[in-house]
């Protein structure tokens, strides 16, 4: 099969004349003397000049002007600009930040507070507190992962109406 599939590029490479010279004589001489190479060439030059003698048909220019008016009968989907309700989007955007202010005030009241960092530091010592109590979960892990991106997202959405305001101005 290899050996067939090479016969058919070299004698493709032949018929379109993409050949180096030296391999060219030899592929001549081969076609000359082995009936398979003769038969196969024979098969290829009809069907090269079989493709080079058709035509392409193209479509009228009035078939292309039919299919435009056709689709311009229809009206096009507006923008999702129009049709998405902006007060659902903010209500979405409220419930992930309550959330996370939610999350934040049940960290906080989780800490000890009466407790002193040696020294007079009034400072809230970081390390005497136990994070992995609160964040020991995956579920929570990938929630607090994506209100995170939720609300960068939200934030950059609020920052692009803005800037478009800005420039319409």
């Amino acid at each position: 099969m290899d050996k067939h599939y090479e016969m058919e590029e070299r004698l493709w490479d032949y018929i379109d004349g993409r050949i180096p010279a030296g391999e060219r004589s030899l592929v001549s001489q081969l076609i000359e003397s082995d009936m398979d190479w003769k038969a196969k060439y024979r098969e290829l030059l009809e069907l090269h000049d079989l493709v080079h003698a058709t035509e392409l048909q193209e479509p009228s220019l009035r078939f292309t002007k039919n299919v435009m008016e056709e689709i311009a009968k229809y009206q096009i989907a507006p923008a999702t600009k129009s049709y998405i309700n902006k007060k659902i989007i903010w209500g979405i955007g409220l419930f992930f930040i309550t959330l996370i202010v939610g999350f934040l005030v049940y960290g906080f009241s989780q800490v000890d507070w009466s407790a002193t960092s040696s020294g007079t530091s009034q400072y809230l010592d970081w390390s005497r507190i136990d994070f992995s109590k609160f964040f020991n979960n995956t579920y929570v892990n990938v929630f607090m992962m994506v209100n995170a991106v939720l609300g960068l997202m939200l934030l950059d959405r609020y920052l692009a109406s803005r800037r478009k305001e800005l420039h319409k101005q």
